[in-house]
């Protein structure tokens, strides 16, 4: 799967073609990077917290559209993954998470306005940030392949297999690249198997976002319920890590946390009141862009006004139009983006203490209760004092000469 990993191209960075926004089939592929992490999410708690599908999804996209032209690169929103899961499993209602969209907007707001975002970014070490990643990366595959694969049963496997064999024939490759094929695969097995076209027709028309005003018991209880488990996720992944792999694959641009920080927070200040659900920038979303062929913010505005088209005309069909996207094909998606995050701890690998830190860092991220919090603690206070070893050992050599 190495050709279809290659996450750094050289050759763009040498000759600045990361500069400006293109709409051309490479940005088209890595348009759906991300979908297999940010689709199933949406769908699961517009289901769970009976939000109005045409709000989310036009918000949703949006949010998307507004991100690539001030990035200009592949920085996409993606759905709070924290807040995603509580709802969707404890069936909370769309006002507490509303208001916990505008709750984390408020402390994501004070943290970049006050400059602490920046004094944690100096604190924790890229040893830590990397195995943030790799952890990411763990959950989301084991989550393709538990979850996603076998959603449609032996002829689901079937489709993600032809999925599989497609994209990975396809990886790397300028000229025809794999996302719009796996996509148009996967509309034809629904077209095929799951879509009734006069159903999906019937909801057909022109539907607008819902204002919406969160009570300040809503962003409160929020705020308990859904922020806390999320801000350090958010810390870890949505700003630290986004940072870093903004830096290792577009070196020439200069994203600071502060930035991704301030457009966190500013989503989030907007997306409660226009019935949105709470979003930031994430690793993983930027690692699936580009590895399917995304290297401009317009990937992220193509990936945009797909959301806005579902929320615009097909939002009536919503039942309907979520069965266009099987989740065999999302989950291969997923996979990709999932190993394209694994692979970046390979500039770990040539200290065996980093590397085997950040696979325990890793590893805590993603199999422990608030995993995020504990594997950034952990990872950075071992970090510490394996330095602060180091440093005495060497001190000791030196006094011994």
């Amino acid at each position: 799967m190495n050709d279809a990993m290659q996450l750094v191209a050289p050759q763009d960075v040498v000759t600045g073609r990361h500069s400006g926004i293109r709409f051309d089939r490479n940005e088209l592929s890595g348009a759906f990077g991300d979908i297999g992490t940010d689709f199933p999410l949406i769908v699961g708690m517009i289901l769970a917290a009976h939000l109005d599908p045409a709000s989310v999804l036009i918000v949703f996209g949006g949010m998307q559209i507004l991100t690539g032209l001030l990035y200009r690169m592949p920085m996409p929103a993606q759905p709070l993954k924290a807040m995603a899961v509580l709802v969707i499993s404890q069936k909370l209602s769309g006002n507490i998470l509303y208001g916990a969209g505008l709750a984390i907007g408020i402390v994501m707001l004070f943290l970049s306005a006050t400059g602490l975002i920046d004094a944690l970014a100096r604190a924790v070490p890229k040893v830590v940030v990397r195995g943030i990643q790799f952890g990411l990366g763990l959950q989301l595959s084991v989550l393709a392949l538990k979850d996603y694969l076998p959603a449609e049963g032996n002829r689901g496997y079937v489709l993600a297999g032809v999925a599989f064999l497609l994209i990975l024939g396809l990886a790397g490759n300028r000229r025809i690249p794999p996302g719009p094929f796996a996509i148009v695969l996967g509309f034809a097995y629904a077209i095929a198997f799951r879509v009734a076209p006069g159903e999906l027709a019937k909801g057909i028309g022109i539907h607008l976002p819902q204002v919406h005003v969160p009570t300040l018991p809503d962003v409160w209880t929020g705020f308990l319920l859904l922020a806390l488990p999320q801000i350090p996720l958010s810390l870890g992944n949505s700003i630290l890590a986004t940072k870093q792999i903004s830096e290792d694959l577009f070196p020439d641009r200069s994203v600071t946390v502060r930035k991704i920080g301030f457009t966190y927070a500013a989503m989030n200040l907007l997306n409660p009141f226009v019935g949105g659900i709470p979003t930031c920038h994430g690793s993983g979303g930027i690692a699936g862009h580009y590895a399917f062929g995304g290297r401009t913010g317009g990937s992220v505005v193509l990936y945009g006004s797909l959301y806005l088209v579902l929320g615009l005309f097909l939002s009536g069909s919503f039942g309907q139009a979520i069965l266009l996207f099987p989740q065999p094909v999302l989950g291969v998606i997923l996979l990709f983006e999932a190993v394209a995050l694994m692979v970046l701890i390979r500039d770990e690998a040539d200290s065996k203490p980093d590397l085997m830190l950040v696979i325990l860092v890793g590893l805590l991220a993603a199999n422990v209760a608030y995993g995020y919090v504990v594997a950034l603690l952990v990872g950075t206070a071992i970090a510490y004092i394996a330095k602060r070893r180091l440093m005495g050992l060497t001190k000791c050599r030196a006094g011994d000469r």
